[in-house]
């Protein structure tokens, strides 16, 4: 059905183009109709991106739908594009969320609603962008591009010290790219091609490939964000408005940990394996150091910032374990290294439902009382008996609960991380200690005990709209928890085609 359509280039371009149109209706027009004509784009662009799970052959692990045609020829700079199994169920992932993020704004946003919603859909299109680029200059751009409309929508709509959160935003992740674009020049004057593909066959020696690996860390480890580049995060998620952080939390961060499935590893493999103890330490750190922060802060968005930071740890730390698993004499058949892989995609993907749906209960509350800090709260479960059972679920599933997404990648990634060594397995479990700690000791004050006072008192449980965007997170939850195979099916060829590349040394 889809084989002859440029479905990728409609996937990107759609919403980009349907955001310009939403801008130029500005204020002028009818607030409602910007709304209905935003969200009827988006499930537009959501269902075009289903077209990619359901053409897509998961037999092989060859990029898919792919487009290609001349850009800049005097540079060898063609628009590229193509999916495999790492990149499909991420651009979903992001015309998913985007639905949820513009019903989510539907009344709440009074100021500029149009200009809001396309900075919205405008950001969905170069964020599938980057996941769909096969062209290295065509991913930066899209890469340098996304950062704009978040920019915007922190800077305007974001709270008392947005101005602050925009900047420290804004240089850390463009610092780090700068970086990524020096390593992509030199590869170009190296092998004479930006096709990311041909990045990957490039013969490069030790030296070369380590500088090149610590240039796409720069970038790659600020956007997931890796300890101890991460302190942009806990700002920018305060400071944004509630549909910011939830792109922010389920889409941003991912690209991050995408780069290195697509840059880093494959281009540098020897460089990663050499430096595998590096990210595996940061990752570790991650995971328990950043979990005891958790648990000591009062602002309940600061508190799932840090939760969000913890958990991408886990794929870092399933990606570079690879290595180690190989080398274990006591698992010299490299058991292991597949799960440890498919653990983090699935990690990605669950972490982009649930942060999703934390920052979405957050701001439900946030938009009745006006403030995210705990100590506010008190028995809101007497109030909101509904709201409150959908925001005990998702902080179930953030803390690991079985049965939900949440415990399917980290119980993976800890499993995978046994036959590396037992005690990355010991630490990377304390998460499910450290996430119950935090997530409960929240759940706790919020939600139960007596209704601390009367602005609680005052509250109105969730209206149809907030019902049916929690009802469809919380079905996606569960639906990956419970059955990950589909996903998991999807990823598997392009995972052991992975695994094969980076177990073949350059030198």
């Amino acid at each position: 059905m889809f084989a002859d359509l440029p479905l990728l280039s409609m996937i990107v371009w759609l919403p980009i183009v349907g955001g310009m149109a939403v801008l130029l209706s500005g204020d002028k027009g009818d607030a409602n109709g910007v709304r209905v004509l935003s969200l009827v784009i988006s499930i537009a662009t959501f269902l075009l991106s289903l077209g990619l799970y359901t053409g897509f052959d998961t037999s092989t692990p060859a990029m898919q739908f792919v487009e290609r045609a001349p850009w800049i020829p005097a540079f060898d700079i063609y628009y590229h594009f193509g999916v495999d199994g790492f990149s499909m169920p991420l651009i979903i992932l992001t015309t998913f969320t985007t639905i949820l993020v513009i019903l989510a704004g539907w009344e709440v946003i009074k100021k500029k609603p149009a200009q809001y919603l396309a900075a919205f859909l405008i950001m969905e299109g170069l964020m599938v962008g980057v996941f769909a680029a096969m062209d290295a200059i065509f991913f930066y751009v899209f890469w340098e591009a996304m950062l704009v409309p978040m920019f915007i929508l922190i800077g305007v709509w974001g709270g008392e010290r947005r101005v602050y959160a925009t900047i420290k935003f804004f240089i850390y992740t463009f610092i780090g790219s700068v970086f990524m674009l020096v390593a992509l020049i030199y590869m170009y004057y190296k092998g004479g091609s930006f096709d990311i593909l041909d990045l990957h066959a490039l013969k490069l020696g030790l030296n070369e490939q380590i500088l090149i690996f610590l240039a796409f860390l720069m970038a790659f480890a600020v956007k997931v964000p890796m300890w101890p580049v991460h302190t942009w995060l806990p700002d920018a998620h305060v400071e944004a408005p509630t549909g910011g952080s939830v792109i922010l939390a389920a889409i941003m961060l991912k690209i991050g940990g995408y780069g290195f499935i697509r840059f880093s590893l494959p281009i540098t493999p020897d460089a990663s394996h050499e430096l595998d103890w590096l990210i595996i330490f940061m990752s570790l750190v991650a995971v328990v150091y950043i979990g005891f922060v958790a648990l000591v802060q009062k602002d309940m968005k600061k508190l799932v910032a840090y939760s969000s930071i913890a958990h991408m740890g886990f794929v870092t730390l399933g990606l570079f374990t690879v290595f180690q698993i190989w080398e274990n004499p006591a698992n010299s058949s490299g058991a292991g290294a597949t799960m440890a892989v498919e653990g983090a995609m699935i990690q990605m993907i669950s972490h982009g439902f649930i942060s999703g749906a934390m920052f979405l209960m957050i701001g439900v509350l946030y938009d009745r009382m006006h403030t995210r800090e705990i100590s506010a709260y008190g028995g809101v479960v007497n109030t909101m008996p509904v709201f409150a059972g959908f925001a005990v679920f998702f902080s179930m599933a953030n803390a690991g609960l079985p049965g939900t997404s949440g415990f399917v990648g980290e119980f993976m990634v800890i499993i995978a991380s046994f036959h590396a060594s037992f005690w990355y397995a010991l630490l990377a479990a304390l998460t499910l200690i450290l996430g119950a700690a935090y997530t409960l000791w929240m759940v706790k004050r919020v939600f139960y005990g007596e209704v601390a006072n009367d602005n609680v008192r005052a509250l109105k449980d969730i209206n149809a709209r907030e019902f049916t965007i929690m009802a469809i997170l919380a079905f996606a939850v569960l639906a990956l928890g419970l059955w990950p195979a589909p996903v998991i099916d999807v990823m598997h060829a392009s995972v052991e085609n992975f695994l094969q590349h980076i177990s073949v040394s350059k030198l």
